[in-house]
């Protein structure tokens, strides 16, 4: 009933979340799941109007198996040269692949939408191309099942930096696999404080503290990606810190936190929302902090986010955005 997007109405929608993105404080974003079309379209409308640098996954269609590094793309404002693959569903509709049963649905183990195997033929192709592989997982199965599949092929520590989005749920016993082979849990706080109304009926009292643990996954490799993971979140990364450090909603509940000994210290959750991404996407040379010889992409605040008061952390507003040392954005 409703046609596809044309390239024009993507230009138009493109140019449209630029200014929203300068407008949170955003010079740069990891978009997953694109399409060679799509990252052909970042990549003509870099030379027009489309500012914003951007790191594309592509979307892990079977066709791309066998050329995937012909389709490597590195500019001042596009890299391309990973995948993504969703390897479970969602934890609020079950989708998510846990090793035991829901505690509210005892017949249900949730499922996996790409079986190891499938990731395993990913990561042998990744490996081989010099592509960065990211996969979704949220159970602790999905997340064993794919740490696991990483594993067989990084084969110890390396310098691929591999990713596992959102890792919300991951068991203890496989927390150290993370670090044994340098794969990056690149998470996003806000899921933890809009999940945890209904989190524990899914995971039962036990499970709920093996989720959302950004503390114990950032030891694990002394760093930890965040994002934001909008369109399904909030696009601000002050939400992303917020969430991070606090892990409360914005009434202050739960009272002391969700889960309080896995917030990160706030240095921590600024590095996390700045040089740490930089490090997950290979661009620290050029980006992720204010040093000389690097982009000067940049924001100002009207408050010091290591020393305001955590009440005033919401109302954090950006004041400027500056690309390339050109201000883009000013209230």
């Amino acid at each position: 009933v409703v046609p596809k997007p044309d390239a024009q109405f993507k230009s138009t929608a493109l140019l449209t979340a630029q200014a929203n993105c300068f407008a949170a404080g955003l010079t740069s974003v990891c978009a997953g799941g694109l399409s060679v079309e799509d990252v052909q379209l970042l990549d003509s409308l870099h030379q027009e109007d489309l500012k914003i640098r951007v790191y594309a996954m592509y979307s892990a269609a079977p066709e791309l198996m066998d050329g995937m590094g012909k389709l490597a793309k590195k500019t001042e404002r596009l890299t391309a040269k990973s995948i993504k693959v969703y390897a479970d569903g969602a934890l609020g509709s079950r989708g998510a692949k846990l090793l035991e049963p829901y505690s509210d649905d005892t017949s249900n183990t949730g499922l996996m939408i790409s079986p190891k195997d499938s990731i395993s033929q990913w990561a042998n192709a990744c490996f081989g191309a010099g592509f960065q592989l990211n996969v979704h997982c949220i159970g602790d199965g999905a997340n064993r099942f794919t740490l696991d599949a990483m594993g067989e092929v990084l084969g110890g520590t390396n310098d691929r930096r591999w990713r596992i989005e959102h890792a919300q749920v991951v068991h203890p016993e496989d927390r150290t696999k993370f670090g044994a082979f340098n794969i990056l849990p690149s998470m996003q706080p806000t899921h933890a404080t809009s999940d945890m109304y209904w989190a524990e009926d899914r995971l039962g009292k036990q499970r709920i503290h093996h989720a959302y643990a950004l503390k114990s996954l950032m030891l694990q490799n002394g760093l930890i990606p965040l994002g934001t993971d909008f369109p399904v979140e909030d696009i601000s990364p002050i939400a992303t810190f917020f969430a991070a450090t606090v892990r409360t909603d914005r009434e202050g509940f739960p009272e002391g936190g969700f889960n309080p000994e896995e917030a990160l210290t706030r240095e921590e959750a600024l590095r996390g929302i700045t040089i740490w991404p930089a490090i997950a996407n290979f661009e620290d040379e050029s980006r992720g902090s204010i040093e000389l010889g690097k982009f000067a992409d940049l924001v100002l605040l009207d408050r010091d986010l290591l020393q305001c008061d955590a009440e005033a952390i919401l109302s954090t507003a950006v004041l400027k955005t500056w690309l390339n040392g050109e201000l883009v954005h000013e209230q």
